[in-house]
């Protein structure tokens, strides 16, 4: 099968102008096919403060009412992709920003309310792999931002990093499908403080290891777990690293 990378872009990384030019010059340098996907919850942040929204987090996951969800279709699905988009395109992409109701490429339903109601915040039910193939056999590259639907008229919120697994995990049946994370660090880190710290390559039993000893705790966690997931879904690895670090050389693999 033909290899594809599915790269996900955190917002820290999208809302810092030298960093993102960074991370696009390496995605744009990557050989052959290849995906997209963005966050830029700052963003959202910053515009719906101008608009005088006011923003509730709980355990960090953005609450998405009506209003919020209305900034975050502008912001996700306009500023910032669009910016994205336009970027690649000067670096000789033919770039197409997407968002999950963009030909119905993924649909979700509404997070139902629990403990906390999340409001507008959509999980993710299926990807349209045909149609994100039907675009890179054209020549295009996917640009997908952090929004979905529910086949009912209604945008919803949606995890990147949840897509990012989901969109290469539907890529799998038919590409040979590296899914990177990229952010603001080298790696996994064995040593928070230390950034040279990285451990290269961690398994299953490695990971149950570094959890119970407390070198990976918090939100990495549930990242990893994932990126196992997607490992077992058919995804051949999930690199975790640095923007400027997407030639292989560095980083964290999963497999």
């Amino acid at each position: 099968m033909k290899p594809i990378n599915v790269i996900k872009v955190g917002g820290g990384v999208v809302e810092d102008d030298a960093y993102l030019s960074l991370l696009l010059s390496s995605f744009a340098a990557l050989p052959g096919a290849k995906v997209l996907v963005h966050g830029g919850g700052r963003s959202a942040t910053r515009m719906a403060e101008r608009l005088g929204i006011e923003t509730h987090m709980v355990d960090g996951r953005r609450i998405t009412d009506a209003a919020m969800l209305d900034v975050v279709t502008m912001v996700y699905g306009g500023l910032v992709n669009k910016h994205v988009v336009a970027a690649l395109q000067g670096r000789g992409l033919n770039a197409v920003g997407l968002t999950g109701a963009d030909m119905d490429l993924i649909r979700s339903h509404r997070r139902p309310a629990g403990a906390v109601d999340y409001g507008w915040v959509g999980d993710i039910d299926r990807v349209d792999a045909a149609v994100l193939q039907r675009l890179i056999d054209a020549g295009c590259v996917p640009v997908v931002a952090p929004l979905t639907h529910d086949g009912q008229g209604h945008m919803l919120n949606t995890n990147a990093d949840s897509i990012a697994g989901e969109v290469a995990c539907a890529l799998a049946s038919a590409y040979d499908v590296t899914l990177t994370f990229c952010f603001e660090k080298r790696g996994v880190l064995r040593d928070a403080a230390d950034d040279t710290s990285v451990i290269p390559r961690i398994d299953e039993p490695s990971f149950r290891r570094l959890v119970q000893e407390g070198v990976i705790a918090g939100g990495m966690i549930p990242k990893l777990e994932n990126s196992f997931a997607a490992v077992r879904r058919g995804v051949r690895q999930v690199v975790i690293t640095r923007a400027d670090h997407l030639d292989g050389q560095g980083g964290t693999v999963i497999a």
